[in-house]
């Protein structure tokens, strides 16, 4: 099981145990978060496509977004985790917000 893999499911199993009201939260600038994920997330993940490609290594944002386990909680979670080699960055609240709710935008219907 790789790295990537163990943090989402640690990720959606703590999110599971939180209730539905809590995760519910429509916060964040879609646009913004783009913008983050194009400056420091693209030189490994495809940021821009929907494309779904789940043996991609690292999986592209349009694959995150509509992984069974994504929820605005297990998200932030996740980028909150030392993982693999993805680089350790510090997001602020509001980064985080804004890079979730591009991950949220991009989300099959």
């Amino acid at each position: 099981m790789t790295a990537l893999l163990r943090a989402l499911l640690v990720a959606a199993a703590v999110a599971s145990m939180v209730p539905d009201a809590a995760r519910a939260q429509d916060t964040g600038d879609p646009s913004a978060g783009r913008t983050i994920a194009s400056a420091l997330c693209a030189q490994c993940h495809r940021v821009m496509a929907q494309d779904i490609d789940p043996n991609r290594t690292p999986p592209d944002f349009g694959a995150v977004a509509n992984m069974p386990s994504f929820t605005e909680l297990s998200m932030r979670v996740f980028l909150q985790t030392p993982h693999g080699q993805m680089p350790r960055y510090q997001f602020s609240l509001a980064e985080l917000d804004d890079i979730i709710a591009y991950l949220a935008s991009l989300r099959r219907r």
